[in-house]
């Protein structure tokens, strides 16, 4: 039950960057759509750090290399120890995530299978952690606790399958030296844990540096080497209490949370509203990003749940209901910050799909929340009229 303890602490976190998420969000909007455009534009894309690194790809290129990270560290976590450690553990949460990226990126392919946006069919494939979880803490008093460790674990697979694909599709051309170093550089960091034992998280944390500085002039996107270094921190404490893992894990999910994604979320969010954007020319990408989230995210996870059930490849946990499902199922919807971030990347050169892509990214998100919303309230009111008629008490609404 790794997964529970290490979210028990930062729960709140979650709670906080789903609100942080939103603030962003809205902030970016107003802002874009004010006489303040312009300066946003300047600060984001003119001002650059080092040559033509700017502060917008230092957001989406450095910090979120640090957001894998995270994700690489309890995707490991989970692995090692936690809900994805056997397969009888990770059976169902597995074959629900597989459906919930199969499914809507059938959906996207098959409504833009003649157009020229076929790039863009991992859009719709991720999950938005935090805001998922913020929306499942309104109602976690409703729903047993194992409903919690089943959304994470979705959500832990979701991510590692999303970077695989950002790994494969969304790199330049490669440049093999800089990737050897890079592999040399990983190599050099697994030694220093398996034989010598090398516990400082300083070390690690300015390897990493160098790490991402090589990966990123190999031409693999920069920010897949957060997931490489995750695989060369300790997950066993040699000398210390708490493992390398855990202590780092302590020091980023802060720093992630309530920086780094609300950051991305104002730095990529800024839609141009008042200005009557032709939809018609990517019609197809429009509704294939909202119909493989907002549909195709909740079919995907229901039928491969029910399937590998009936079939016997997996059991559903006992104390999880199919109702409880398909409530996880909705949230799951909400691509967000990864669906953004792979939009980003599938359109580089083209600003217009781009924000066309983001404004369907928050429709989506807003009818997966909505349907969420609906959905779970409805039924609540009815349980309280059923237990107000049978006079029988539940702790539980939904098990």
């Amino acid at each position: 039950m790794r997964l529970l303890r290490t979210y028990r602490k930062s729960i709140k976190i979650e709670a906080l960057t789903s609100i942080f998420l939103l603030i962003a969000t809205i902030s970016a909007l107003f802002v874009y759509n004010t006489s303040l455009k312009d300066m946003y534009d300047y600060i984001l894309n003119d001002i650059y750090i080092v040559n033509e690194f700017s502060i917008h790809m230092f957001i989406n290129e450095f910090l979120m290399s640090i957001f894998f990270l995270v994700a690489g560290l309890e995707i490991k976590a989970e692995i090692l120890h936690g809900n994805l450690s056997s397969f009888k553990k990770a059976s169902f949460p597995v074959f629900a995530s597989i459906g919930g990226v199969i499914v809507p990126a059938l959906i996207f392919i098959f409504i833009n299978r003649n157009s020229p946006f076929l790039s863009g069919f991992c859009i719709p494939i991720s999950t938005d952690i935090a805001f998922a979880v913020g929306i499942f803490i309104l109602f976690s008093n409703k729903f047993n606790p194992a409903l919690k460790v089943f959304l994470l674990s979705l959500a832990v697979v979701d991510d590692l399958i999303s970077i695989a694909f950002i790994a494969i599709l969304y790199s330049l051309d490669i440049n093999f030296t800089y990737l050897i170093i890079s592999f040399a550089i990983l190599i050099t960091l697994i030694i220093a844990n398996k034989l010598f034992k090398v516990e400082s998280i300083i070390y690690y944390l300015i390897s990493g540096l160098c790490l991402w500085y090589f990966v990123h002039l190999s031409g693999v996107h920069s920010t897949i080497s957060g997931i490489i270094l995750a695989i060369a921190i300790p997950s066993k404490s040699y000398t210390c209490r708490k493992s390398t893992l855990d202590r780092l894990q302590c020091l980023l999910v802060p720093i992630n949370s309530l920086f780094i994604i609300p950051l991305f979320a104002f730095a990529n969010t800024g839609i141009e509203l008042t200005y009557n954007i032709d939809i018609s020319s990517a019609k197809p990408l429009y509704i294939g990003i909202i119909l493989g989230l907002s549909v195709g995210k909740p079919l995907g996870i229901m039928l491969f749940c029910y399937l590998g059930n009936l079939l016997k490849f997996t059991e559903k946990p006992k104390n999880i209901s199919w109702l409880a499902i398909f409530f996880v199922s909705l949230i799951a919807g909400i691509g967000f910050t990864m669906s953004i971030f792979v939009s980003e990347l599938a359109f580089v050169h083209n600003l217009t799909l781009i924000n066309i892509a983001k404004m369907a990214i928050l429709i989506s998100a807003s009818i997966s929340i909505a349907a969420s919303f609906i959905t779970i309230s409805i039924y609540i009111y009815v349980c309280k009229l059923k237990n107000k008629t049978t006079n029988l008490t539940s702790k539980y609404l939904i098990s």
